[in-house]
């Protein structure tokens, strides 16, 4: 079980789980500082225990210079996503595949994990109770694929999944007292979320600070035991 982080990293802390989990951990524990990024979205909390830093999760030679200012990180919690954008939307049909908008949802759904980890592993080495958890999703599940359909969100959260699984294996002997987890959050209302809202059950539809009180909890019972599994808000453990 880890101990209070005393240094935590939120990815993509403007979007609607990212602002969640800021409050959430702002309040859960009072000695921590938080570093958050933003890229497109507008920063909406303030506090003199959180510092904003605006950041192209894509760019290699960003992240390092960002992670450069670190000597010591507890937790990073990665809640960077995309669903639909200039590049397009989800595909329902393979005809609808568009090269391009399938680059980007790998590009920001699975490799900025990677270029977090690369550059804050020393950082994190440095913590008595290292985690790295990045928000993925359901539908990245491929025994769980059941309807088909959205082929860029459900390769590159399959990919951001694979990405996790095997950094939790290298971890185990570089960073053994270190946990790496998965994060399916449920449907939210949130900006990423509204456009396939129609068909979601009142009961299915969480509120970010919900799904942020769930995950902080999940978050502070998990340990290197826990490691390299696939996470629902809830605590249940989904098949990859």
């Amino acid at each position: 079980m880890s101990t209070d982080p005393q240094h935590i990293l939120i990815i993509g802390g403007s979007g609607g789980i990212g602002t969640a989990m800021i409050r959430e951990l702002l309040a859960r524990f009072p000695q921590a500082q938080i570093a958050a990024t933003h890229h497109r979205g507008q920063p909406q909390v303030e506090h003199d225990r959180l510092i904003w830093q605006a950041l192209d999760l894509r760019d290699s030679a960003a992240v390092d210079s960002w992670a450069s200012g670190f000597k010591r990180v507890d937790w990073i919690v990665n809640a960077a996503g995309y669903l639909h954008g200039g590049h397009g939307g989800p595909e329902k049909n393979i005809r609808a595949l568009d090269p391009e908008f399938l680059l980007e949802s790998i590009r920001i759904n699975t490799l900025p994990t990677l270029l977090l980890a690369k550059s804050f592993s020393v950082a994190l080495k440095q913590s008595p109770a290292p985690l790295l958890a990045t928000v993925s999703a359901r539908v990245g599940s491929i025994e769980d694929n059941r309807l088909g359909g959205w082929y860029s969100y459900r390769v590159s959260k399959a990919a951001l999944n694979m990405a996790l699984k095997t950094l939790s294996i290298e971890w185990k002997h570089s960073h053994p007292r270190g946990c790496v987890a998965a994060l399916h959050p449920g449907t939210n209302d949130t900006a990423l979320s509204k456009p396939f809202q129609t068909n979601v059950a009142a009961d299915d539809l969480f509120d970010p600070t919900y799904t942020a009180s769930m995950f902080a909890d999940l978050l502070s019972r998990l340990g290197p035991a826990d490691s390299g599994r696939f996470w629902a808000w809830n605590g249940e453990t989904l098949p990859w």
